[in-house]
């Protein structure tokens, strides 16, 4: 059985250069999926902006909204027209208080993950925190309870079971960033990898 496939002609124009889409839901993962405790769960602002520490009540007491968006992983493979339910990162930035020399975020999560992203790519007005999948609770191994979704970059931008965001002055590179992947990861221009 072959898992991925060329896009149709009516696909073609949706589909990054040097991507096959996926039949499926490919998981990929760096290390051990962590286990996160739902009694304990919490979210953390930091750096440049009000501190603030908000509760899984906190964060599903925000709006809610399905979402449909096309998925495109740096190993080459993209799934179009996947369904979310989540909360709309400029929801979220309602709460937050950043000061105005802020220009880049560091996502945190679970497990010790890390990942880099201008301010200006993070606020956009289609991105998202994913707790839903398909309807159902945003598996673990997807992410859950918790991800981000970034879908105008390449996945590793996407950090699953996100936990916080560190508001900074100047850009620093997370995770895959400091492992040879590109420092934004925008897949219409291939930025997979570094170029230093």
């Amino acid at each position: 059985m072959k898992f991925f496939q060329k896009p149709s002609p009516g696909e073609e124009d949706r589909v990054p250069p040097g991507q096959h889409l996926a039949k499926g839901f490919p998981v990929l993962t760096y290390g051990e999926i962590p286990q996160v405790n739902m009694d304990t769960w919490e979210f953390r602002v930091w750096g440049c902006a009000t501190a603030k520490t908000l509760s899984w009540d906190d964060f599903m007491a925000l709006p809610q909204q399905e979402f449909t968006a096309d998925f495109h992983c740096v190993t080459r493979w993209s799934k179009l027209d996947v369904k979310w339910t989540g909360i709309k990162i400029t929801d979220l930035m309602k709460l937050i208080e950043v000061e105005p020399q802020a220009a880049y975020v560091m996502e945190h999560c679970y497990g010790g993950y890390t990942t880099n992203i201008s301010l200006e790519d993070f606020v956009r007005e289609e991105n998202f925190f994913a707790v839903k999948l398909f309807g159902e609770p945003l598996p673990e191994k997807h992410g859950g309870p918790m991800r981000l979704i970034v879908p105008h970059l390449y996945a590793w931008k996407s950090a699953k079971w996100i936990n916080g965001l560190e508001f900074l002055e100047e850009d620093e590179p997370g995770f895959w960033e400091r492992n040879g992947y590109h420092n934004r990861g925008e897949p219409w221009a291939q930025e997979r990898y570094s170029s230093l």
